[in-house]
């Protein structure tokens, strides 16, 4: 098979790595690509959200299988572009891709299909939203209803906090568009878990569990990123908490999308909330999440390729998704600054230590080959450095440990990735 993967992130890197190991896949071109993931797939300067000439490529190539790996691609809907060629896609349409697009569409499902998430109300008025304010309870969430890259989303301590929260994304257009609209949501308190899972539009196969680190410094202070780090599993994932989600989160989305004719094929994200009253939806996002995706894949037995063919295909009821029975650390290695400001072009030394251990891994995130093919930080987030071990306290000695092996100008890391876990 020829396989094409659009995107050019950790997650993406990490999607490669999984498909390079398919004994069913002969070549990956990876559009637009990083340096690293350029080590296992042909790079194509072809942009992520460039659809037709995506789908071009494809036709030229004779592509077997597309990979969606990013959100803004599928909420604009390339996938709907590729089968209108008849090109075989993964990710879900458009219309279902909606589930991550828009905060008050998942929201609003949510509702009407009683599946458990916080109490809320959307806005398209900030006046009105202000007005609401004044009667809130604090602490109080602020979600932009678009994508904001995974930052768009402010805990407001105080009123006066979330007033100002309001005009940052309403008015003075902080994430963009993605501010037109707004949804204020009450505060939930308990352990954060993240759980990806495959869809056919009817059936869902659960991966295992994994919890992310969003803030930029150590003890989750500082500004929200796109992940710092992340394991998995969560222990706090318990069997009691898998068997609640599967009745009344996981099968009830799949269920709800497809009442509303909206076929979900793909990966749906399920951000959970382990509060005191039981598990509730934080978020859906509607591709691998990135970190997760590089502690959930390197633990998965199947062959990717035979699992997103079933999605495709309407099949995912013949899979049963196994995992290896250890632990995955993921630290990312970033430039000093993000998420705000940081220089680029800084030269990488150490990668090659990971070509010498087995259960190691160093996905790219932000990367670049120099001139005389060296490689260089090209982003925020550079490397996620990522190990195994028989449980999540030797994986995240490990991941320490590799990480060290790795220098550039400006690194910058947090140092307790996992290790509340260690000390729990």
């Amino acid at each position: 098979m020829k396989v094409l993967i659009v995107g050019s992130g950790g997650r993406e890197h990490a999607i490669a790595d999984a498909a390079a190991k398919s004994s069913r896949v002969d070549k990956i071109y990876c559009a637009p690509g990083n340096a690293g993931i350029g080590q296992i797939a042909e790079c194509v300067a072809i942009g992520a959200m460039e659809f037709e000439k995506l789908a071009a490529f494809a036709q030229e190539k004779e592509i077997d299988l597309t990979i969606i790996g990013m959100d803004d691609p599928l909420v604009g809907g390339i996938v709907d572009v590729f089968e209108e060629k008849g090109l075989r896609v993964f990710g879900p349409r458009k219309d279902a891709a909606i589930l991550e697009g828009s905060k008050a569409f998942s929201k609003d499902l949510m509702k009407k299909y009683q599946i458990p998430t916080a109490g809320y109300e959307t806005f398209d008025d900030p006046k009105a939203a202000l007005a609401y304010l004044e009667t809130a309870k604090m602490p109080i969430v602020l979600k932009a209803d678009g994508l904001a890259l995974g930052k768009g989303v402010l805990i407001c301590q105080t009123l006066e906090e979330a007033k100002a929260g309001v005009k940052e994304i309403m008015e003075d257009k902080k994430f963009g568009s993605a501010g037109n609209h707004m949804v204020i949501e009450e505060f939930m308190t308990g352990r954060e878990v993240s759980v990806l899972s495959f869809v056919d539009g009817k059936t869902i196969r659960i991966m295992s569990s994994a919890q992310d680190h969003k803030r930029a410094k150590d003890g989750d202070q500082g500004l929200n990123t796109g992940g710092m780090g992340t394991f998995s599993p969560s222990p706090f994932y318990t069997k009691e908490v898998d068997e609640f989600c599967r009745k009344y989160i996981y099968q009830a989305t799949v269920d709800a999308m497809a009442a509303e004719g909206r076929d979900f094929k793909g990966i749906i994200f399920f951000g959970l909330m382990l509060t005191e009253e039981g598990p509730k939806v934080l978020e859906y996002n509607a591709r691998f999440g990135d970190p997760e995706a590089q502690v959930v894949l390197p633990r998965m037995k199947n062959d990717i390729i035979d699992v997103i063919e079933a999605c495709v295909d309407g099949t995912l009821d013949q899979i049963q998704l196994e995992f290896e029975d250890n632990a995955c650390v993921c630290v990312v290695l970033a430039s000093d600054g993000y998420p705000v400001a940081y220089e680029k072009g800084k030269v990488i030394s150490g990668l090659e230590e990971f070509d010498q251990h087995e259960g190691y891994y160093c996905y790219h995130a932000g990367t670049k080959l120099t001139e005389d093919g060296k490689f260089a930080t090209n982003g925020g987030r550079v490397l996620g450095v990522t190990a195994k071990g028989k449980d999540l306290k030797e994986a995240r000695l490990n991941a320490y440990k590799a990480a060290e092996w790795v220098s550039f100008d400006n690194k910058y890391m947090r140092h307790d990735i996992g290790k509340a876990i260690d000390e729990a």
